[in-house]
């Protein structure tokens, strides 16, 4: 489907793979391409009923479809972060342990210098860095499916 502008193939796969990983954690039920347009043709419908309604509309009042699909891996991104209530049912996420936050608080310090060079204390970044952790399991996962591929 050409609908999508990717930079090279594997700018492709790895979008691929973060639709295969929303299915497999139930965000989704179809990861093709051919659905991300389903999606976004039902989306922008939604939306402009809304503001034919004269509701507000928050963000874009019409996606085109990459521009979806970029929306759609963020949306997931973030709903494995928090940890939403459908990824918690579909994936079993492993305790973070207060050691690994602080191994990664010290080594990744420069993410929690201000701009002074003062530093964030632990006890003021640890739900961020809970996330951060989280990110890169996502990443992990993501990389996962991409080595199954190859």
């Amino acid at each position: 489907m050409n609908t999508f502008c990717f930079s090279d193939e594997r700018e492709k796969e790895y979008a691929l793979a973060c639709l295969d990983f929303a299915k497999r954690i139930g965000l989704i039920d179809d990861s093709s391409l051919k659905a991300v347009v389903e999606r976004c043709d039902a989306e922008n419908k939604k939306r402009e009923e809304m503001l034919g309604n004269g509701e507000t509309v928050y963000g874009l009042t019409r996606f085109s479809y990459p521009v979806y699909l970029d929306y759609e891996l963020t949306r997931f991104r973030l709903d494995f972060v928090s940890e939403n209530e459908t990824v918690r049912k579909n994936y079993s996420f492993t305790p973070i342990s207060k050691k690994e936050k602080k191994d990664f608080y010290r080594n990744n310090l420069d993410l929690f210098t201000r701009y002074g060079g003062d530093k964030f204390r632990f006890g003021e970044v640890a739900m961020i860095i809970e996330k951060k952790i989280r990110e890169e399991q996502y990443e992990n996962e993501i990389h996962n499916i991409l080595h199954k591929l190859s």
